[in-house]
């Protein structure tokens, strides 16, 4: 897969995430998150108005520091089908 394939398809992942209307679970949410922060390169600082979930944010992130945006990216993207395949 090119790189722009894999743009095309973790951003086709990103709004099917976005237009769900149903709730997910926190431990995917938080998974999510991570391979986002890591597949935009958004370094910026995690913040929730409460500590304990900063705190997983943070270890989220901590976990997920060695791999590449690409890598990210592709994780997100399984993530999201894996979800979805068994949703149905």
């Amino acid at each position: 897969m090119t790189s722009e394939e894999l743009d095309i398809e973790f951003r086709e992942a990103v709004d099917r995430i976005n237009d769900y209307t149903e709730p997910f679970p926190a431990d995917f949410l938080l998974r999510l998150y991570a391979y986002y922060k890591k597949a935009t390169n958004d370094y910026s600082r995690p913040s929730s108005s409460k500590p304990l979930i900063t705190a997983f944010k943070t270890n989220a992130l901590f976990q997920i520091q060695s791999i590449t945006q690409d890598e990210a990216k592709e994780t997100y993207i399984g993530l999201v089908n894996n979800y979805f395949l068994y949703r149905k």
